[in-house]
């Protein structure tokens, strides 16, 4: 069950930090960029970055975009965002190490977002100190040329707060999704083991 936040409305995100710049990672910050965000992408490969900036440089040309910054670190790419939404390997061991880094390093105010097929935003939401701002993606979050909006689904621990899913959810809509909120119904592997007392 998400949580209640006292009459706050959802909030407005213009700055998004994207970690990961492989294809995945490049074909969302353009789509965010053509929608009219700021996006600052980072990746520790050069040549990822530099495919980057001549994909933005053609986008630019043919729309009216919000910006590309390139960063070579987490740090300087979460420094301003309201949401991260990293690109490594959908698996525990990055994603936590991703998660972690983000926590650390990014304002109060930024919400994580991980594209993840295979694990639950519970485990890595527990890992962190603002689970009620962290969120998992599942399905394609690039339209493309598709007719019909790709469906997504954001799911959401039990912490999450509800105008943060909401902002999410409307972020992701703008960018031509059709977007889906519900509870992570995956079982958490990292915190079963918890004795029920204990919780």
């Amino acid at each position: 069950m998400m949580k209640e936040a006292a009459d706050q409305p959802p909030l407005e995100i213009r700055m998004v930090a994207i970690i990961g710049a492989g294809v995945a990672g490049r074909s969302f910050a353009l789509a965010c960029s053509a929608a009219g965000f700021d996006v600052v992408l980072e990746d520790v490969m050069p040549a990822n970055l530099w495919r980057a900036e001549a994909a933005y440089a053609d986008l630019s040309k043919r729309v009216v975009a919000g910006s590309l910054e390139l960063a070579s670190t987490v740090e300087d790419a979460v420094r301003t965002a309201d949401i991260a939404v990293d690109f490594v390997p959908d698996e525990l061991e990055s994603k936590l190490e991703i998660f972690s880094m983000i926590d650390r390093m990014a304002p109060p105010k930024t919400i994580l977002c991980t594209p993840s097929y295979a694990l639950s935003i519970t485990d890595l939401a527990s890992c962190v100190y603002r689970p009620e701002r962290c969120v998992a993606v599942r399905g394609n979050l690039v339209r493309g040329d598709a007719v019909v909006a790709p469906a997504v689904r954001v799911l959401y621990p039990a912490a999450a707060l509800k105008p943060i899913v909401e902002t999410v959810r409307r972020f992701l809509c703008t960018l031509g999704l059709a977007v889906q909120a519900e509870a992570d119904p995956d079982e958490p592997a990292l915190i079963k083991n918890v004795l029920p007392a204990a919780l």
